[in-house]
């Protein structure tokens, strides 16, 4: 894994992006429609769990028909004897209902949390799968901490609604059809009266449901906010801490948590307004229709059960339409999240492998490059060119040092071999092949890198380097460790290959990073290897053991190496000067520095100092 930044990447304490660049949101839950992918999969498990949540449903609709038995055949039951064996019997049948709605909704919890946790977790993977798949110029306008907001906090609200809300939505849907259903077969007219001041109530839900659906994407978009600065700082404590800025990024973290708790106020504060007035108005208008059964059992149009049957009737539904109204908000913020899942996983990266690549031809003693007549501009410069009609030609084998003051392009031509940007005008090639036409893996696979901040993953000393190569062995890892020089202070950790080097490496030095980082792309024995200011940060003796191992991995193969000390780059067989984004100079050192130019003036520097 290298690190080569662009010039134009985002600093560790940039301002967060927020969602300027935002599409608008939807108007209602269509946009759940998103996971149809990750569900159809598990088409027979969601058929289960319907079955399930349709019987749990029914189990609960029978009640209130057993309940009507139970008082207009057993407590209204003249005879006393016949009225307790009546009473057992109707028990037995309540207690069979019980029995068949725990089993059912215990089925039907266990299905539908399944699924909630597996369409979770392929989410997250085929976001994550997509993101490490995008070129650096999405990483140029994306902050890292947006990207981890949206793996884990709106993951996690599409799995409320995929393992819950969604069930108790469609459960109690079905229960307060059958509710009004059974109600307009015992008393259609009154509950005609009911539905329709039901359909006024329906009207307003629809605003206040609009409105909770932007307030919810905005408050998902500034909790992204909040992790993209924490996740800024955190990469860059000790740049904060240098200068004594930690007050002042508490504060700035502060703010931002303060703007995502205004904004999840404000759609609290709408979706209880929502809440409240669908349960009261459902419940004003449902009591109407029981106040109307009432009167029919003092006319005597109705039994008592029948009252009792049609009074757990009406909770039904007036739960049924409470539950409804939270699950509703739920799927409004659960809609939010999709829509920002689904905007990663639609990013297109414009750097993607060709349909029928070409391969690349066998070489014995490095690859070959050339970039002919070049001009590249980074996406987000695109009015200063990092190259200008660049041409340079390296022979198999051959190794060439790039040299000039910051700025020059040097990093830029690396990105470009690597095909991490396209270039406007021009042509890359490797083996004489246009790397636009290379599959990126075959392209990549025959590229090494060692680049200036060596990257040490959170692993053991052995997996760090066998990252180079996974299916290496551990006598392969071992032999480049050797040949890295690194082999002798690797054995003297704690736990030898299998110590644990801490996050980025913090448990060993800058020149061990560096030695692990070179036996990695040793091990992975590329016919080209990119050295990107290897020995730039280190110290005398460091930089002794890690030249020497630089040394031990050019051999036999094609080198380019970045340098600002040009101590390191004297015995290159050739020295490519550089300056902006141009070829000045070329020459070995010698013919260099008698030439007198640019190169003589950074050598007559460097060396006098």
């Amino acid at each position: 894994m290298s690190s080569n930044p662009s010039p134009s990447a985002t600093p560790a304490i940039a301002a967060p992006r927020g969602n300027a660049t935002a599409p608008p949101p939807s108007k209602n839950v269509r946009s759940l429609s998103g996971l149809a992918p990750f569900l159809r999969p598990y088409r027979t498990r969601i058929a289960w769990a319907v079955v399930f949540l349709v019987m749990a449903a029914v189990s609960t609709l029978v009640f209130p028909v057993a309940l009507k038995s139970l008082i207009d055949q057993g407590i209204v039951e003249a005879d006393p004897g016949q009225r307790v064996m009546a009473l057992r019997e109707h028990f037995f049948a309540l207690f069979g209902v019980g029995a068949a709605l725990g089993l059912f909704s215990a089925l039907r919890f266990y299905m539908v949390t399944w699924l909630g946790e597996r369409v979770t977790a392929d989410l997250r993977n085929a976001v994550y799968a997509h993101v490490v798949k995008q070129s650096p110029e999405f990483f140029e306008t994306t902050q890292t901490g947006e990207v981890l907001s949206r793996l884990t906090t709106d993951t996690t609200l599409v799995q409320t609604v995929v393992g819950s809300s969604l069930s108790m939505g469609l459960r109690n849907g079905v229960m307060c059809i059958g509710a009004m259903t059974m109600l307009i077969v015992t008393n259609p007219v009154v509950m005609a009266q009911v539905l329709g001041i039901l359909v006024l109530v329906v009207l307003p839900s629809v605003y206040f449901g609009r409105r909770i659906r932007k307030l919810s994407r905005a408050s998902q978009d500034r909790v992204a906010d909040s992790s993209a600065i924490a996740a800024e700082v955190l990469n860059a404590i000790p740049v904060v801490q240098s200068y004594t800025q930690e007050a002042r990024e508490a504060e700035r973290f502060d703010v931002s948590t303060a703007n995502a708790f205004a904004t999840a106020v404000s759609r609290t504060r709408m979706r209880s307004i929502l809440v409240g007035f669908i349960i009261t108005a459902t419940f004003g208008a449902l009591l109407w229709g029981l106040y109307q059964g009432t009167q029919a059992v003092v006319r005597g149009d109705i039994t008592a059960g029948h009252l009792g049957q049609t009074v757990v009737y009406v909770i039904i539904l007036v739960s049924g339409v409470a539950v409804l109204a939270e699950v509703y908000g739920d799927l409004l913020r659960a809609a939010g999240a999709t829509e920002r899942l689904m905007e990663l996983l639609a990013t297109e990266s414009p750097i993607r492998s060709p349909a029928a690549p070409r391969a690349l031809p066998p070489v014995e003693r490095g690859s070959s490059l050339a970039l002919e007549a070049v001009t590249f501009r980074y996406p987000s410069r695109p009015k200063q060119a990092a190259l200008a009609d660049f041409s340079l030609q390296i022979a198999a084998g051959e190794t060439v040092a790039l040299v000039g003051p910051s700025g020059a392009g040097k990093s830029t031509v690396f990105q470009l071999l690597l095909r991490f940007y396209d270039v406007a005008e021009g042509t890359v090639r490797i083996d004489g092949v246009p790397v636009r036409e290379l599959a990126l893996a075959d392209l990549r696979g025959r590229i090494g890198i060692v680049p200036q901040d060596s990257v040490i993953f959170s692993a053991n000393a052995m997996e760090n380097i066998r990252y180079g190569r996974p299916e290496a062995s551990d006598a392969e890892v071992i032999a480049a460790a050797k040949a890295a020089f690194a082999h002798d202070f690797i054995s003297a950790l704690p736990e030898g290959y299998q110590t644990f080097l801490g996050e980025r490496g913090v448990r060993v030095s800058g020149g061990q990073r560096q030695r692990i980082s070179i036996a990695r792309a040793m091990l992975k024995n590329p016919p080209l290897l990119l050295l990107d200011e290897a020995t730039s940060a280190l110290d005398a003796e460091s930089e002794r053991m890690v030249q020497a191992a630089l040394e031990s991995a050019m051999r036999d193969r094609t080198t380019l190496v970045i340098a600002h000390r040009l101590s390191t780059v004297q015995r290159a067989d050739r020295i490519v000067v550089m300056d902006g984004g141009r070829i000045v100079e070329s020459g070995t050192h010698a013919t260099l520095s008698a030439a007198g130019g640019l190169y003589a003036r950074l050598a007559k520097l460097q060396f006098d100092a």
